[in-house]
């Protein structure tokens, strides 16, 4: 009987231990939701991303632990997204987020293929063969200097030039990798200052692999090219310096290197990239420099020498930008810090988060309450926000958001918004504050906003970083509504691995009569797809517009659809 006692009473020092650590956790996880509603908001976005650090240090060691393991058994969390990821060759520490993202994210509709599977894998050898540091990459580069093309030569490759916006960036760098992998060529990336420690190294090896472009590239001050250069595609056939016509241009009669200008300001000779026979013009040239602001895949699938080759690697056509993105970007440790630390600081605590983007076009642009009018109403429409009190809940919409027998949901709901002004986050919080939200269940709502920096600030590596940040606290909603036409909401859904409900834009500055719809293919659209004529045909042929049609917020782009 002592002995019991002993144990009893030990069994009971440790449960008060842990119902103290466990309040103190409580406590500590409520503290942003409780700024929130006593405050009314937070100062500023540098006050958000050092708030959620303080509460991630406070709560180390066992509130993040025990979130992990309690996600990895309910999702089954796979490191290496189902072999996606190759298993070794990294440094984990020195890019923590290719190893834990799988346990932030809600959704992985799509397994890859084998197919996809072995072309990476192919491609990883050929980057360590290849990539900067080798003596093949010596000897292009040398090769590049004499002013010829070499057919002799064992690698070719792509330099990608990123332009306009993050969004924009991240969704032409996916293009491009995928051009890369097309055509057997190497992707090396040349990042100005503001898109330094942005993204880890994405390809296995030694320390001194990189897809970074060393600085003595012997093409200087790349961001001076343009749709006006010489050594543009378009300009190049303009100037009778290449043909166009695989039968006469040859290795040593085409330059060492060519611009591809695919930006949204493209003259329709640099269309001709989207022609099967300039592609096999283009296969004769070592060098590829390429700058875009558009998100050009759909137009890959239109060219014959690409077709079954996409079919292979992507059987599901809406899988295209999922899969690549989850294998090419992984956040900084900079910005995976910034992620984490926000997540678990005011995200962690509910049982569903919802995303919110929202972005103001100057050419679609509303009063700030017409805009919120309609994401409410795009809310009722499609059943993403929680009910309010006293609401009539709208009829059920196939495609809506998860509820409960009722036709509530239960347990509590995070509301994360991402927007550059903050008056849709004030409105929110001030609605759910004031009325409350009908989840049932004794749950609460809570609303964040990480920043809001009233203007698009693309050249600053700070903004950048926040802007990623977001970016991905978005892609781990459980639901997701986003802004039409906005790179910045393409990149998260497809992420996410989520069909969002997308803001239709206005027209003449005018609130449209429909205010959102859901999309049937979380692939982004082409803004601008090309118009050229390929040897007397269209570039997009009847084989293919099956699964290339008009985008639903944008119908003058176009984007695939399985």
């Amino acid at each position: 009987m002592p002995a019991k006692g002993k144990r009893t009473g030990g069994g009971g020092a440790a449960a008060g231990a842990t119902v103290a650590r466990v309040f103190v956790v409580v406590c500590l996880m409520m503290a942003p939701l409780l700024l929130v509603l006593v405050l009314g908001g937070w100062a500023g976005a540098s006050t958000v991303w050092q708030s959620a650090t303080w509460l991630t240090s406070m709560t180390s060691g066992f509130t993040n632990a025990s979130h992990h393991s309690a996600t990895d058994a309910a999702n089954g969390a796979d490191e290496l997204f189902g072999g996606l990821l190759a298993a070794g060759g990294f440094d984990r520490g020195a890019c923590l987020s290719r190893h834990e993202s799988p346990r932030y994210y809600k959704h992985s509709p799509f397994a890859p293929s084998p197919y996809l599977l072995q072309k990476l894998r192919d491609y990883e050898a050929r980057h360590r063969r290849c990539g900067p540091g080798t003596p093949l990459y010596a000897k292009s580069v040398e090769q590049l200097r004499s002013g010829h093309s070499s057919e002799v030569m064992e690698c070719n490759y792509v330099v990608f030039i990123p332009y306009n916006g993050l969004g924009n960036r991240m969704l032409t760098l996916l293009s491009s990798f995928l051009y890369a992998l097309l055509t057997e060529r190497v992707l090396l990336v040349d990042f100005p200052g503001d898109f330094t420690d942005l993204f880890c190294e994405p390809f296995p090896g030694d320390a001194t692999t990189t897809w970074l472009l060393p600085s003595d590239f012997p093409v200087v001050d790349l961001l001076r090219l343009g749709v006006h250069s010489n050594q543009s595609y378009g300009n190049l056939l303009g100037a009778k310096k290449i043909t166009g016509d695989p039968a006469k241009d040859t290795p040593v009669s085409v330059p060492p290197y060519v611009y591809l200008h695919l930006a949204h300001n493209l003259q329709r000779a640099d269309e001709r990239f989207y022609c099967n026979d300039d592609q096999l013009v283009l296969r004769k040239v070592n060098w590829l420099l390429v700058q875009s602001d558009l998100y050009f895949v759909p137009s890959l699938y239109a060219i014959p020498e690409f077709q079954d080759e996409l079919r292979w690697l992507f059987p599901a056509k809406e899988s295209v930008t999922h899969l690549l993105g989850r294998y090419l970007l992984h956040p900084s440790n900079t910005v995976w810090g910034m992620v984490t630390r926000y997540y678990h600081s005011y995200l962690a605590p509910a049982a569903e988060r919802i995303g919110v983007q929202i972005r103001m076009f100057s050419w679609a642009s509303i009063p700030v309450d017409d805009m919120y009018k309609q994401l409410l109403a795009c809310s009722r429409q499609e059943h993403i926000l929680p009910d309010i009190d006293g609401d009539t809940p709208a009829p059920a919409t196939t495609g809506g958001a998860r509820t409960n027998a009722t036709g509530r949901r239960a347990g509590t709901t995070a509301i994360l918004v991402a927007s550059l002004q903050a008056d849709y986050y004030e409105r929110l919080k001030t609605t759910y504050y004031e009325h409350g939200g009908s989840g049932g269940g004794g749950g609460w709502v809570g609303v964040f906003q990480p920043s809001h920096e009233e203007r698009q600030d693309t050249g600053k590596r700070g903004h950048n970083q926040k802007a990623l940040a977001e970016i991905y606290l978005l892609s781990f909603s459980d639901v997701l509504l986003t802004t039409g036409v906005s790179t910045f909401g393409y990149m998260s859904s497809a992420l996410a691995g989520l069909r969002p409900a997308i803001l239709l834009s206005a027209a003449n500055h005018k609130v449209p009569e429909t205010p959102c719809a859901r999309i049937v293919s979380m692939e982004p659209c082409f803004h601008k797809p090309p118009t050229v004529q390929c040897q007397g045909k269209a570039a997009v042929n009847e084989n293919v517009t099956r699964h290339i049609k008009p985008c639903e917020d944008f119908p003058q782009g176009t984007k695939l659809f399985d």
